[in-house]
């Protein structure tokens, strides 16, 4: 019988190019006991994305709406579009025991720390890491080699990447990047080692009774 208590909130943050959303998703692919939280965008779907599984697509009213409501643990505006987390499914999820995947950029990162200051739940689950490829130069290839944008984005994108190597030391672990295994194996022995904190678990109830039991003879 299990004596897990609560979930881990295991999120992952890379500059744009590093290979986060791969990493993420061979993630998911091999653990099932890993769920996806899915957040919010304004930004228009992609071909073959689906509303309500890979993310809830919202319009600039919607999310303002959800903002003032105090609906996101954390939300954040990247290159244009809005993204947010929802604080609903997120907490439902953890309360039941669930370890969530969270693919979020360095803004999100630093407001669900700052989210987690004042809520327990928030605070006992999150676990942070920061995945980079191991130069510079290996990061600008993976950004070039996805031939999606133009050269002007990949340079936004590369100034972008400068500020958020410098935010990697506020996170929990630091994942220099390989190959897509191994990026994939060392993900899963963070979360392996994390899901068994003794903060997150308690003895089955099953030993507690023949501890009790014992104890008295």
């Amino acid at each position: 019988m299990s004596g897990r208590t609560s979930g881990v909130l295991f999120l992952i943050s890379a500059p744009s190019g590093a290979g986060k959303t791969t990493v993420c998703q061979n993630l998911l692919a091999a653990n099932s006991d890993l769920v996806r939280a899915i957040t919010c965008t304004t930004r228009p779907a992609r071909d073959g994305e689906v509303n309500g599984r890979d993310y809830y697509f919202l319009d600039e009213t919607e999310f303002i709406s959800k903002i003032e409501g105090d609906a996101f643990l954390e939300h954040a505006v990247v290159y244009g579009n809005r993204y947010g987390t929802l604080k609903s499914e997120v907490q439902r999820l953890l309360e039941s025991g669930k370890n969530i995947l969270l693919n979020i950029d360095v803004q999100g990162a630093a407001l669900l720390r700052r989210r987690a200051e004042s809520d327990p739940l928030i605070r006992d689950s999150l676990v942070t890491v920061f995945l980079t490829p191991a130069s510079w130069e290996e990061l600008e290839r993976r950004l070039r080699s996805r031939a999606t944008d133009s050269e002007t984005i990949i340079l936004k994108r590369l100034r972008a990447a400068a500020v958020e190597l410098g935010a990697s030391e506020a996170f929990d672990y630091l994942v220099l990047s390989e190959t897509m295994d191994e990026d994939r194996r060392r993900m899963e022995t963070i979360l392996e080692g994390e899901s068994m904190r003794r903060s997150r678990n308690q003895l089955p109830e099953v030993l507690c009774e023949a501890a009790e039991k014992w104890g008295a003879k």
